[in-house]
Order: structure tokens, then sequence, then C-alpha cells
């Protein structure tokens, strides 16, 4: 697994503290998530080289030792691509000005070919603009370019999306999906949206005050009523569906989620592809009885595995639909009512709006 191999000891001010250590994948894309102040910005720099934590800690990428002991590789020198929220081109350039610029400083290893990285994030009609008379979304799209084209081992994305609306943030989240498929460069990718990471990553990993909360597959860690994720107002499982068929006549696609149907709105991949689903903890509701007169048509059967014991007026549950997990957020006397225990055979009902699917969607 190890690509990446992270100590970190670092300080920062006002009383900041960042103190982890972990293995993370050299492959794929690992997403960064957190709120605000958790230390994921700080993570990447000191990965970047451009904060240097405390004597004792160490950073190893693929083999490589950039920080370990009296060892300290600068930032220049550590083949890294990195693109930030703000896309900082070269606002004197135009599109191919930029993209020429990191071809011409990759120091001689071998960076992706130009016209590959154009095709891919579909930049020919922009290369003779001003980098100043993009759009946001554009600006993005060229900067990763940029950042790709510098031949880096690793790609670093601090919060990509901040500045862009969500049709254009859909859009780069889909290009980067591409990227990581054609080009196989690993990125860790920066969030406090669950909504992009749960569309993009193939890896996730927790930050919470400096501190890692939880790493593993966003299928696991999202299902789980351990973390923070559970106890965040979206809350939300994610499930890996195949697309069995599609229904013209109104407009819906069927999946297969463990051997159950599951509608959702008409999806143009053939059948046989594999989909990533969110699905909502508090548009999951439960039943003992199949309904059998309800304008719902997602109607699942599960078994409960856990009750999140709380005080609070909700209570989250854990549902078990073979080898994965949906949640469910309903409230204390609800439960109450149902006579609910552990390993009850019970019917997840899941609105069909509340079925968010992937990026790739949006090419």
């Amino acid at each position: 697994m190890s690509g990446l191999s992270l100590n970190i000891d670092f300080r920062g001010e006002q009383g900041f503290a960042m103190k982890l250590a972990c293995e993370l994948p050299g492959r794929g894309i690992t997403a960064i998530y957190g709120p605000s102040g958790s230390g994921k910005t700080t993570l990447l720099d000191c990965i970047a080289g451009l904060r240097r934590p405390e004597p004792g800690s160490a950073v190893c990428c693929r083999g490589e030792t950039w920080q370990q002991g009296t060892t300290f590789t600068p930032p220049w020198q550590r083949d890294i691509g990195y693109v930030f929220q703000d896309a900082r081109l070269f606002p004197h350039l135009s599109v191919r000005g930029n993209l020429d610029y990191a071809i011409q400083r990759c120091r001689g290893r071998k960076s992706p070919d130009l016209e590959q990285v154009v095709r891919l994030l579909e930049l020919d009609k922009l290369l003779q603009r001003n980098a100043e008379a993009l759009s946001a979304g554009q600006k993005q799209r060229v900067a990763i370019g940029r950042a790709l084209l510098s031949a880096p081992r690793l790609l670093l994305l601090d919060e990509p999306l901040a500045n862009l609306d969500r049709a254009a943030g859909q859009q780069c989240l889909a290009y980067l999906q591409r990227l990581e498929k054609e080009l196989e460069i690993p990125m860790l990718y920066v969030s406090h949206d669950i909504e992009e990471v749960s569309q993009l990553a193939d890896y996730l990993v927790l930050m919470d005050q400096g501190r890692l909360t939880g790493q593993g597959s966003p299928l696991d860690l999202c299902a789980r009523l351990d973390t923070r994720l559970s106890h965040e107002e979206q809350a939300a499982a994610i499930a890996q569906c195949t697309i069995s068929r599609h229904d013209p006549e109104f407009g819906l696609t069927e999946l297969d989620l463990e051997g159950q149907q599951l509608f959702v709105t008409h999806l143009p991949q053939s059948p046989g592809q594999l989909r990533r689903v969110r699905i909502p903890a508090r548009d999951v509701s439960i039943c003992r009885q199949r309904p059998t007169d309800s304008s719902i048509l997602n109607i699942l059967p599960v078994t409960l595995t856990e009750i999140e014991q709380s005080g609070d007026a909700r209570i989250l549950l854990r549902l078990a639909l073979g080898d994965q997990h949906l949640l469910a957020r309903i409230t204390r006397k609800s439960a109450q009512q149902l006579q609910l225990r552990v390993g009850d055979q019970l019917f997840a009902q899941v609105k069909s709006a509340a079925l968010l699917m992937e990026a790739a969607d949006y090419l």
C-alpha cells in the first residue's frame, strides 16, 4: 500500500499543532476530509516541503525520503504538482504560455504529452486566450494541466473547487477522474465537502484538529457510526452498484445493489458498468413490513446491525444489505415505537431523489 509514508509533528501559529503518522496509497485519488482548521492544507504543505515539520518528522514518497533526520529535500526537488484554490496562473501569459512554462521546468523528467493533456482537459479552444480572460472553471483546468506538465510523481489539490459554481465544479471533478484513469498519477485531494469526496475518492483520510481520526475505503468509513461523518447533518452511506437495465418509458435506470433493485434517474452508461451511489441517512426510513401502497420505488430488505445510543431526539441506524451498509436517521420515538433491536429484519425505504451519481455524468 505504501506510496506515501508520513510521520509529521508540526507546530503552527496560535497554538495549532498537527501530529499524525500514516501510510497512504501510491495510486488513485486519496481525499483528505475534515472541517476548516483541521490541518488539511498544512498537511499538503508539509508533504510539498512548503512548511517544515519538527525534527524527528519523516516524509517518504514511493521509496524516496524527502524528510528524515537531517535530510530535507526542498520543494522544487520533490517533483510535486500543486493546484491551489485560486489557479495562480501567470496573467501576462496565454494559456499555451502557462502550459509551456511547466514543460520548460520539468528538469528532464518525462511529463505527459502536451497534446494528451490538452485533449483530456479540453483546452484546445483556449490555448491562444489570455489567462485573465478565462472563467474560474477554465482557469482551474489550465492550472491542473500546468501541474501535470511539470512531470509530477504526486499531484496535490487544495480545495480546487472552492471558487467554482456547482456546474463548473462537477465538470472539474469529472476531468480529474479522467486524468487519474488515463495518466495514473496519484492525487491527494483536500476538501471539506463530503459530496465531492464521495464522488471522487478511492481512499479517504479523516482529519480533525490536527489529528488523523480515520482512514480507509469511503464505502466503509461513510457507513460507520464511530466517525465524524455519520454525525454530520449530511451523513450518507456510499454503495457500489451495477447497471442492470434501462426503463426508457419512465426515464429510469435499474441498478443492482447486492441483488436488489435500485431505481435512479436515467443514466447514459451501458448495462454492466459499476456505479457509486450516495444515499443520505436523512432520506432513508424503515418499516417492519414491506409497504404495498407507496410512492417510493426503492424498498430494500436489510438487517439492523447497530443502533447509535444517544439522548438526542434523533438516532442513527446501521443497516446491512449483503456486504454493504446503509444509514438511516430516525427519531428516538420511532425507534421505541418499532421496538427496534439489533438483528431485526427490516425494510429500508430510499427516496430516489436522494441518489447522487458520479461526476463522470457531467462530461
